[in-house]
């Protein structure tokens, strides 16, 4: 194998290109003592136990001590995850996790008697304590808690529960080291004939070759390495799922999706909303793929001929500091500000650019109140997706930004609901900049509309079909039925056929993909991408043509944090996303898509 063109080792990565976690900790030994001070405060979590209703005083110590310890420990547990994602092979970096990890652990199990006793608290005195001026900013704090009342245990029930903290991550864990430690995909030959190495990071690369062979090689070559552990990888799915349902049972929720949604107050008609509506509304998707097979001259569509770039004569390639200052001029409506604190955080130590063996695959926005928001990525120059990938995780990043400088610590958190608004809405702000700014070029303006297309079925049709495949197999372990490695890729398989089938061969690899999508061992996240994107066009949709007004409401949005539920959050922003409409809408801005694409494709001859 071509040495050039292997993935290089973590010490082979320019400091410059990694990111910089000395504002976290300047070195692992000052990691250690704040561990070791954590280590030895975590037991005055007993001077509370079973004291919270004895006086306002003590409730209030006992919270204020809780959310301190919480914050210092975020801050050990940020920067050992970061440190391991860096390289999974690392030992010295897993143990740093792993520690991290019991330490969160054991605190949880500590501080477990403390929502159940806050729960316990008459209604009565809860009033009479949150009237009281040091509560003035823990109102919604305190409703998220005390609404869990029906669904928390007893002191010795959730001491048992909290204890069993680590090992059920374990199927989540399992995966995790499996696919990025362990898997290895080989080699291939590339378009110039060049021997290189088949990773996570190169892989959609590779399947937007314009070179049919090797799309396909790449494609069979990298499933069949899934194939050699699909029994492994389906089983420790299948036990994710069964644990979502043990969670649920005793949590005495009626399944595990109702419980997943609970968290952020979502009604399960968005859901369903989204996947009927989804479901209807295929006929602009079918219409591209076939429009795809004929611009291709192909007599079968298969899976690894949907990423290549359809204006094959466009050569893209932009470096990494190219990508900054585009996305900084996309980003201008924002403000100045925003793309200020923008343009320094990319180049001055927010991101770890660069692929390295062992290092996590993909992409992230991460970090702790006390950090930046640093961002992982795989950026490769030669694809326009890593462009698109890190105006997304910028996206994540400065709403983390705004949201830790306008909230507290216990409010600063968004959830995940939000969060891919604010991501997709940076993404959809980009494509309208590229468009204007290749707007006398046909074929950059095809080149640019081809990937938003592939960007919004990826994540509109695909994430959609990804929520319904989570939704029927976690019904069947609610059924007691088993989740062997046939149900699993039989279901994923139907799903196929149904969101694909009859436009595009489904060949059956591509049944294996179920086994490789990580999310899923977050149940019930993926459908978060679907909403997120349909909430974040009609957002961006109304910056650029209402100007100042809708710029504020988003502005405003963006520093809300956690403190207010999801739903409300959005509205205040300017879009009801407890109804199908934003999503049929973002179904029709994907069919205006698909027809500029057509006629500008045609331009460019």
């Amino acid at each position: 194998m071509n040495a050039d063109a292997a993935v290089p080792r973590r010490d082979e990565i320019a400091p410059g290109h990694r990111w910089d976690l000395s504002p976290l900790f300047k070195t692992d030994e000052e990691w250690e003592t704040l561990f070791k001070k954590i280590e030895e405060e975590m037991p005055s979590y007993a001077s509370y136990r079973g004291r919270l209703g004895e006086s306002f005083e003590i409730f209030f110590e006992a919270l204020r001590f809780d959310l301190e310890l919480s914050r210092e420990l975020d801050r050990l547990y940020t920067y050992a995850h970061l440190r391991s994602d860096e390289d999974t092979a690392n030992q010295r970096n897993l143990s740093l996790y792993g520690r991290a990890s019991n330490l969160h652990t054991r605190m949880a199990e500590l501080s477990s008697f403390i929502t159940p006793e806050v729960q316990a608290v008459p209604d009565g005195v809860m009033k009479d304590y949150l009237s009281r001026p040091e509560m003035k900013d823990y109102g919604f704090f305190m409703e998220q808690i005390i609404r869990y009342r029906p669904h928390t245990l007893s002191l010795e029930i959730e001491e048992i529960l909290a204890m069993g903290g680590e090992i059920a991550g374990a199927p989540s864990r399992i995966f995790s080291q499996l696919d990025n430690a362990d898997l290895r995909f080989g080699s291939i030959k590339d378009a110039r004939g060049e021997t290189v190495e088949l990773s996570h990071g190169n892989f959609i690369s590779f399947l937007m070759s314009s070179d049919r062979e090797v799309r396909k090689n790449a494609f069979f070559q990298y499933y069949r390495t899934y194939d050699e552990h699909k029994n492994s990888i389906a089983t420790a799915l299948a036990y994710s799922n069964k644990k979502d349902h043990y969670y649920s049972r005793v949590r005495k929720f009626p399944g595990s999706r109702a419980q997943a949604l609970f968290a952020d107050n979502v009604n399960g008609s968005v859901y369903d909303n989204l996947v009927e509506t989804v479901r209807s509304n295929t006929a602009p998707l079918f219409r591209y793929l076939d429009f795809r097979r004929a611009a291709m001259k192909l007599d079968e569509l298969h899976f690894y001929d949907t990423y290549a770039p359809l204006v094959s004569e466009v050569e893209f390639s932009m470096s990494y500091e190219e990508a900054v200052e585009t996305c900084v001029g996309a980003l201008a409506p924002l403000g100045d500000d925003y793309t200020a604190i923008l343009r320094k955080g990319l180049l001055e130590g927010w991101v770890d650019r660069y692929e390295n063996r062992g290092k996590r695959s993909g992409a992230y926005s991460s970090g702790c109140y006390d950090s930046p928001p640093y961002i992982l990525l795989n950026y490769r120059d030669d694809t326009i997706n890593s462009l698109y990938t890190l105006a997304h995780e910028a996206g994540h990043s400065l709403h983390s930004y705004y949201s830790k400088t306008h909230q507290p610590f216990h409010l600063h958190g968004y959830t995940i609901f939000v969060a891919e608004v604010a991501s997709t809405f940076n993404e959809a702000l980009l494509s309208s900049y590229l468009l204007d700014r290749y707007r006398d070029d046909p074929s950059m303006r095809a080149y640019i509309l081809n990937r938003e297309i592939d960007n919004i079925r990826g994540t509109l049709y695909r994430q959609t079909m990804f929520a319904e495949f989570e939704k029927r197999t976690h019904e069947l372990a609610e059924r007691n039925d088993p989740l062997t490695l046939d149900t699993l890729t039989g279901v994923y398989g139907e799903l196929l056929e149904d969101y694909f089938g009859g436009h595009m061969v489904i060949d059956p690899e591509l049944r294996l993909e179920c086994l490789r999508i990580p999310h899923f061992y977050s149940a019930f996240y993926v459908y978060k991408y679907a909403t997120g994107i349909s909430a974040a066009l009609s957002l961006a949709k109304q910056v650029l043509t209402e100007g100042e007004p809708a710029r504020k409401r988003y502005r405003e949005f963006l520093t809300l944090g956690g403190s207010a539920w999801p739903i409300d959050e959005l509205k205040a922003a300017g879009v009801d996303m407890g109804r199908p409409e934003p999503v049929l809408a973002a179904i029709n801005h994907f069919a205006s898509l698909v027809e500029q694409f057509e006629q500008a494709y045609g331009e460019a001859g």
